[in-house]
């Protein structure tokens, strides 16, 4: 009888074990779940030139409105226009900051960071990582534990800030394929001479000296450290969505380039970046 006992106090202690683990689990994924899109009344884009939308205008120059993140132009189909879709009413030109630099590198987002957190921005994309690895040498690219550092530095601001966003991390698309796509076009390999583009990785772009080979393969190592370095950081904040490696693992196409410099998005390579994106975000995956 007393072990009946003892079998039957075990076991309804463990079933109250259980039922606290299920709780705590279920109170942990509710702390982590997203809010509906709907609710989102202000949001800001960090990054470079890609968020900027450079080469999509018919000058040389930054297209905000063509932009992934928050571009207005229809054919694109920005983050911000599907969110608005989605329900955020809230979200008007006023609420909506594009506070992507060209030319800015890693260094430059807590900085950016700072900014949005004073937007008081509620869904942060970054996207950023090309300009450390595009640099006139392999020797000029920004180290690894600096790109961390400073990854870690803005999106702890983010974290801690009043408006505890939501944020998103795109990875960097491969500038190994960027430069095998188009290392045969004439007027590419004259663009990237005359623009001084990336040329770590677009020097001798007709060179198949095993130096060249070399030095692009390291290039292409740093672009992936880097992503392994967003991906870490990223799933250490907490509110944080990394893209899986999805722009990274991108085979993207020729149309997806601008002619304008062989090296930004085009207009409908904005647009495949808004997809690609949009499908790992909080309110998609």
């Amino acid at each position: 009888m007393r072990s009946t006992t003892r079998a039957r106090r075990a076991l309804a202690a463990i079933a109250a074990s259980a039922l606290l683990l299920t709780g705590t689990l279920s109170a942990a994924s509710a702390a982590q779940a997203a809010p509906p899109a709907s609710a989102v009344t202000r949001m800001a884009a960090l990054g470079d030139s890609i968020t900027q939308a450079a080469m999509t205008c018919s000058s040389l120059t930054s297209c905000p409105t063509n932009s992934w993140s928050t571009g207005s132009t229809v054919s694109v189909n920005s983050h911000l226009l599907r969110l608005r879709a989605a329900g955020a009413t809230g979200l008007v030109n006023t609420s909506v900051f594009n506070d992507a630099k060209s030319g800015a590198g890693s260094s430059a987002l807590p900085a950016q960071a700072q900014t949005a957190a004073g937007q008081g921005a509620q869904y942060v994309t970054i996207e950023i990582g090309a300009i450390d690895a595009c640099t006139r040498t392999v020797a000029q690219m920004t180290p690894t534990a600096q790109f961390t550092t400073n990854v870690r530095t803005a999106l702890a601001t983010l974290a801690a800030s009043s408006g505890s966003p939501e944020i998103f991390v795109a990875s960097i698309p491969s500038l190994q394929r960027l430069y095998d796509i188009n290392k045969s076009s004439l007027s590419a390999r004259l663009a990237w001479s005359l623009l001084g583009t990336c040329q770590s990785m677009l020097a001798n772009p007709s060179s198949g000296a095993a130096a060249d080979v070399a030095r692009r393969t390291m290039v292409q190592q740093r672009v992936n450290e880097f992503n392994q370095a967003l991906f870490d950081a990223c799933t250490a904040t907490p509110k944080c969505r990394f893209d899986g490696f999805a722009v990274a693992n991108y085979a993207f196409a020729k149309s997806d380039i601008s002619t304008r410099d062989y090296f930004h998005p085009s207009l409908s390579g904005q647009a495949t970046l808004a997809n690609l994106t949009w499908q790992r975000t909080q309110w998609v995956s």
